[in-house]
C-alpha cells in the first residue's frame, strides 16, 4: 500500500468502528476502501473481519452500562452468534470466490437496503409491540432462530448485521433501544471473533490492511460509543448509503 492508501484504511477502519457502535453497517466504509488498494473481494472481506474485532470489542465497553442486567440474554443470545458466525465463516472459507464475488453485490445492495430503510423498519417495530402485556426477556425460539441465520450472514459478509440484531431484537423482546443496541455490538463482537479465529488459520488476508483496521476500529468503536448518539441519523445513513452505492458499482463493473 501506498501512504495514502494506509491513510485511507486506517481512517476508514475509524470511521467503520464508529459507525458500527451506533449503527451497524461500518463494513460499507472499509470494504469499498480496501477494493481501492486493489485486494481480491475475498482477502478483502477476510481482512476486513479481522481488523473490525477490536472495534467490536471496544463498542462492548463503551456500552457496559445498558448491558447491566442482561446477563442471561446475551450468554443465550452468545450462542445463536457463535453458531451462525462459524457457520458463515466456514461458508466464505469453502465456497469458491466466483460464488462469492457473485454473491456479495446481492449482499452489499440488501445491506444498502436495510440501512436506507431503517426508519420504516423502526417504525414497524413500535406498531407491532404491545401496550402492556407481560415483558418478553428472551424472545424465544424464533428470536434465537432468526438471530443464528443473522450470524450466518455476518459470518459471512458482514455489513448490516447489526440493523438486523436489532430489528430482531426489537420486534420480539420488551426493551428500550440503547439496550438492544449494547446487545448488537456484544453479538457483533462475538461473531467476528469467532470468524476471526478461523480467518487467522485457514484464510488468506493483508496484514497490513488488517493492522490499520484494528486500530482504526478500536478508537471509532469507543468514540461511536460516547458520543455516537449525538449524531444526526440521516447523516450517518446517507454517509453510509453514498459510500455503499459507490461499492456497488465498483463490485458490479469489475
Amino acid at each position: 500500500m501506498t501512504p495514502g492508501e494506509m491513510a485511507a484504511v486506517l481512517a476508514a477502519g475509524a470511521g467503520a468502528g464508529a459507525v458500527n457502535a451506533v449503527v451497524g453497517s461500518g463494513t460499507l466504509i472499509t470494504f469499498p476502501v480496501l477494493l481501492a488498494t486493489g485486494l481480491p473481494p475475498v482477502t478483502a472481506t477476510v481482512s476486513n473481519g479481522l481488523g473490525l474485532v477490536p472495534g467490536s470489542i471496544s463498542a462492548v465497553i463503551g456500552y457496559r452500562e445498558e448491558l447491566r442486567g442482561q446477563r442471561r440474554r446475551v450468554l443465550l443470545l452468545g450462542i445463536a452468534a457463535v453458531l451462525g458466525g462459524l457457520a458463515g465463516a466456514v461458508l466464505l472459507l469453502t465456497l469458491p470466490e466466483s460464488a462469492f464475488e457473485r454473491i456479495v453485490p446481492v449482499l452489499v445492495g440488501l445491506a444498502l437496503v436495510l440501512v436506507a430503510c431503517q426508519p420504516l423498519i423502526a417504525k414497524r417495530v413500535r406498531r407491532r409491540r404491545p401496550a402492556g402485556g407481560p415483558a418478553r426477556r428472551d424472545g424465544g425460539p424464533l428470536l434465537f432462530t432468526g438471530l443464528t441465520l443473522a450470524s450466518v450472514y455476518g459470518g459471512y459478509f458482514s455489513a448490516a448485521q447489526g440493523i438486523i440484531y436489532v430489528s430482531l431484537m426489537g420486534m420480539l423482546l420488551d426493551d428500550t433501544l440503547q439496550r438492544f443496541n449494547a446487545v448488537k455490538n456484544v453479538l457483533a463482537a462475538v461473531v467476528n471473533t469467532v470468524a476471526a479465529v478461523l480467518f487467522l488459520f485457514f484464510a488468506e488476508f493483508d496484514w497490513t490492511a488488517v493492522l490499520l483496521i484494528a486500530a482504526g476500529s478500536a478508537l471509532g468503536g469507543l468514540i461511536g460509543a460516547r458520543t455516537g448518539r449525538r449524531f444526526s441519523p440521516a447523516v450517518l445513513r446517507t454517509l453510509i448509503v453514498s459510500v455503499g452505492t459507490v461499492a456497488l458499482v465498483h463490485l458490479v463493473l469489475r
